[in-house]
């Protein structure tokens, strides 16, 4: 049986098969980004040499966030070439924040995004938690979209060829 198609269809099909095939570009340094976090303390991403960072967009009302907290302040403080950020982002107050962790610990810098303007270089979230894996050169390497564990960005870190340990 020979399956005749359209030649329009055909057309499409091979703008598909190109678009996919095509790699994008590296975006811009992801660790050029700077805040204040709750706590009034600098977060400067440039600063972190030789880390692999982990950016964790997260809300207080979120269960699966709430979940994340403890595993991803256990991978921030056991490995000293992983840095984890977490960035609120939810309609709320820093004070609001700060009294949410005192419930609810995290040892790494947690800072405020505004909602109706979050830093363009990471994306703005359709789900939370998501969470970024950026390479120490400031490149991205994975966009972990629902919950993770430190498992799994640990896991990423050692496929990677030019970086994992």
């Amino acid at each position: 049986m020979i399956l005749a198609i359209p030649r329009g269809l055909t057309a499409m099909l091979g703008a598909m098969v190109l678009a996919l095939s095509v790699q994008a570009e590296p975006a811009d340094n992801l660790l050029d980004f700077s805040t204040t976090d709750v706590r009034g303390g600098e977060v400067d991403l440039a600063a972190l040499d030789d880390q692999w960072v982990v950016i964790n967009f997260w809300a207080t009302w979120c269960k699966p966030c709430l979940k994340e907290i403890p595993d991803l302040s256990d991978l921030h403080d056991r490995r000293s070439d992983v840095t984890l950020v977490g960035l609120t982002f939810e309609e709320t107050t820093a004070q609001d924040v700060q009294s949410f962790l005192e419930k609810h610990p995290a040892s790494y810098p947690v800072a405020l995004v505004d909602v109706f303007d979050p830093p363009t270089q990471f994306g703005t979230p359709k789900v939370l938690p998501t969470t970024l894996l950026i390479a120490p050169d400031g490149t991205q390497r994975k966009r972990f979209v629902g919950p993770v564990t430190s498992e799994m960005i640990e896991t990423e870190i050692a496929a990677q060829p030019d970086f994992g340990q």
